[in-house]
């Protein structure tokens, strides 16, 4: 019996501290005013759940050491890759491969859920004014 109440223990301190709680996606995108500025939301493993408001084009990029993952929340992105263009909707996902050239596209504002490592820069092997080096949490 001891072992069960040292375990119920660690349980009960780690509910304390480490608070588990939920987030709403309506009141976190109703924060972000510009577009291109991905905050944090939270973080998963080693990598951060990031949210977006895009509209607009934004540059051709590539990560050489990340995968990206882009849920649209609200709205109608279009990813151009070499060779072909993809439409994803609310609802749906894509995720791009480590080292694949891409450049998102939103002709109407478009509010992005995005899960990529933390050491991700936005613009990937470029570095310009849309390049967001320090992460605001949200």
């Amino acid at each position: 019996m001891p072992e069960l109440r040292i375990y119920f223990r660690h349980l009960f301190f780690w509910f304390i501290f480490m608070e588990i709680k939920k987030k709403n996606l309506a009141e976190k995108f109703n924060i972000i005013s510009e577009y291109w500025k991905p905050k944090i939301a939270g973080e998963l493993n080693d990598s951060y759940v990031k949210l977006a408001k895009i509209k607009g084009e934004f540059d051709w990029h590539h990560h050489k050491n990340e995968d990206e993952l882009f849920l649209v929340v609200k709205g109608k992105l279009l990813m151009k890759l070499p060779g072909k263009d993809i439409e994803i909707n609310s609802g749906e996902f894509i995720i791009i491969p480590k080292g694949t050239e891409h450049k998102p596209v939103a002709d109407e504002e478009v509010e992005l859920l995005l899960i990529e490592p933390k050491n991700t820069l936005n613009t990937g092997n470029i570095k310009n004014d849309k390049t967001v080096e320090n992460l605001e949490w949200i």
